[in-house]
């Protein structure tokens, strides 16, 4: 049976894979699946390659991503039909983080802090970069985030967009930075 993730989640995910700075979209791999992370024994991968799961599965700079998406059992709500915008914070972006802290959202008595971090990187909708604009605030799973464009450049609440890649249940933006919730 596959998990349904809270509209709140599904927005902060998407909001943290949807965060990138490039004008166009960059393509997801073509050939084949991505490589899975390992999952709980009732997840199954979804079998369309370009799936926001399959995507950031298979990419080597979100492993700390996925592992916290696995450790808050949120990999069925990610790989849902959508359409969603994930903001995804890449591993150098979690290594801004006291590693202690990370280490301790990371626990299983945490794991609600840890769903509200992920929460905060997710919209129920999808957002193309030309669809993101200077000022404008999405309202994320666990608050709002404000978009900043200058120079051709994204940022979200600090955090800079530094690629986005269409998937087939929506798109994620990656960021150089993990998006706090508010408090």
């Amino acid at each position: 049976m596959q998990h349904i993730l809270p509209a709140t989640l599904l927005l902060g995910l998407a909001a943290a894979l949807a965060g990138c700075g490039n004008k166009e979209p960059t393509p997801a791999p073509a050939t084949g699946s991505p490589a899975a992370p390992a999952a709980t024994p009732e997840f199954k991968m979804p079998t369309e390659p370009n799936n926001i799961v399959n995507i950031a599965g298979g990419s080597k700079d979100h492993t700390t991503l996925v592992k916290a998406l696995k450790a808050a059992d949120y990999l069925d709500s990610v790989a849902t039909p959508g359409p969603i915008t994930v903001f995804a914070p890449t591993d150098a972006a979690f290594a801004k983080l006291p590693k202690a802290d990370l280490d301790e959202l990371m626990k299983p008595e945490k794991v609600s802090e840890l769903k509200e971090l992920l929460k905060h990187h997710v919209v129920p909708s999808t957002y193309e970069v030309k669809d993101l604009k200077d000022g404008m605030t999405l309202g994320m799973l666990t608050g709002k985030i404000t978009i900043k464009a200058k120079d051709g450049k994204l940022s979200v609440d600090g955090a800079n967009v530094i690629a986005s890649i269409k998937a087939s249940n929506g798109i994620v933006h990656v960021l150089d930075a993990v998006l706090v919730p508010p408090k």
